[in-house]
């Protein structure tokens, strides 16, 4: 669990996991100001205060440094699991020895079915998404990375990514690929995980045995987070995809954020967050590197430790 101001939600996250004596929680902190830690203090559980806020993936790998289980579970400080839906998860892996990573079925604070499940970004998607293609077409393949069929929520089967607001994934295989990549400061991190176990030869599964609740948004809300997502999800082409690819994703991108921002109908906040990422995208061109910031927010907004 990385933590980030998130004394309001932290403790009725891992109270119930914290009791169970199969389970070994570790919290870290993204250096808070708000004494997160405090309200889990009396907690049968590992606290890792860290100086400073380093992003999602840095205090996920601290986590996975502090521990030695065979499985590790990353889970959002806004999301609930019960610990029977982790050990369901457990034996999963535990059934599959190809599989790296799986997430379980996710629902909304008001039961409704949420989105987990995506497709890799590809370049017909983004453009799609630019002309708002995926409004008229929401469950065609190529018009959108959102899973949005019904019926893939309904079975267990392997996938291209999965949200990183809960999963469980094998220690071996998180070692192998050097854990989560750091220099995604926040978003990002979690489809870049699935493309390297894709790549080490592990599988990404998603099962709906196993349920999680996701309250989500609790951190800040997305439109100020805007600039951070589309920022690295160029850094994330530039880093897997050929240098004609991603910088075609690179301009799609900003087309994206330049018809969105235009033609919008949800506000002047979204407008403004749209009109955000497109500064980012048209100032600096991301780079795959280790420099965490280097994709420094050009409004200052500081990102959560994580919450979709």
């Amino acid at each position: 669990m990385v933590s980030y101001n998130s004394a309001g939600t932290l403790r009725s996250c891992v109270e119930a996991l914290a009791r169970e004596g199969d389970l070994d929680v570790i919290v870290v902190d993204n250096a808070s100001a708000d004494e997160s830690l405090a309200t889990v203090a009396d907690l049968p559980l590992t606290a890792l205060s860290l100086r400073r806020n380093g992003g999602f993936a840095f205090g996920c790998n601290r986590g996975l440094e502090a521990g030695s289980s065979p499985f590790v579970l990353f889970l959002n400080p806004d999301a609930r699991i019960e610990a029977e839906a982790v050990r369901t998860l457990a034996r999963f892996l535990s059934a599959h020895d190809t599989a790296g990573l799986v997430a379980p079925r996710v629902r909304t604070a008001g039961g409704e079915l949420e989105l987990s499940l995506r497709r890799f970004p590809r370049l017909r998607s983004t453009y799609s998404r630019a002309f708002f293609l995926h409004r008229l077409f929401p469950r065609a393949s190529w018009s959108d990375e959102d899973v949005r069929d019904p019926a893939a929520y309904e079975y267990a089967h392997p996938v291209d990514w999965v949200s990183g607001a809960c999963v469980l994934v094998r220690r071996e295989a998180l070692e192998r690929i050097g854990g989560w990549d750091e220099s995604f400061f926040h978003y990002g991190e979690d489809i870049d995980l699935c493309r390297r176990l894709w790549s080490a030869g592990y599988e990404v599964w998603f099962d709906p045995s196993a349920e999680a609740l996701h309250v989500g948004g609790v951190s800040a809300p997305r439109p100020r987070l805007r600039p951070i997502l589309v920022a690295n999800r160029v850094r994330y082409a530039r880093k897997h995809e050929p240098r004609l690819e991603a910088a075609l994703e690179h301009a799609g991108s900003a087309l994206e954020e330049l018809t969105h921002a235009l033609l919008t109908l949800k506000g002047r906040e979204v407008r403004a967050g749209h009109v955000r990422a497109l500064r980012t995208l048209l100032r600096r061109t991301p780079h795959a590197s280790r420099s965490v910031r280097r994709w420094s927010d050009p409004t200052g907004v500081e990102p959560p430790g994580r919450s979709d």
